[in-house]
């Protein structure tokens, strides 16, 4: 390459350009660990007569620990135990795959509380918008 990359700022990337990055990640990390374990974790809630997807977790696993990335569900669904149980199987099926721990982040008016009933701790705190608000990034030990 002769000439310096140009450089494009976007809020529109394409999945396939997100997929790139993170795959040349993957490999910078597998070369600096001789780890090759980094997964998607999912846990999906689904309409048992559509089979639409109503909500759940996704995140993945990587280098022995879990990350949760998104979890939500509706309103509707809340309330019933129906998110604990979808946060033990992701917890779960970490630690089957070898995670020591797990870190995630939620949002102040977010689901703090829960994740605290369920044993995570948090580590960080940094104020965000609206005023009042901030990011909490939480970690457990999976054992």
């Amino acid at each position: 390459m002769s000439r310096a990359p140009e450089l494009i700022l976007t809020d529109t990337p394409s999945s396939a350009e997100i997929d790139l990055i993170s795959e040349q990640l993957d490999r910078f990390n597998t070369d600096a660990t001789d780890i090759e374990d980094r997964r998607p974790l999912a846990v999906l809630v689904k309409d048992p007569e559509s089979g639409d997807v109503l909500g759940g977790l996704t995140g993945r696993t990587s280098l022995g620990l879990l990350f949760v990335d998104l979890f939500h569900l509706p309103v509707s669904l809340r309330g019933s135990g129906l998110g604990s149980r979808i946060l033990q199987m992701a917890e779960a099926e970490a630690k089957r795959r070898g995670c020591k721990a797990g870190v995630l982040y939620t949002i102040s008016f977010q689901a703090p509380d829960f994740y605290r009933r369920h044993g995570w701790q948090a580590f960080g705190e940094v104020p965000c918008d609206p005023p009042g608000t901030s990011r909490i990034f939480m970690t457990k030990t999976l054992g």
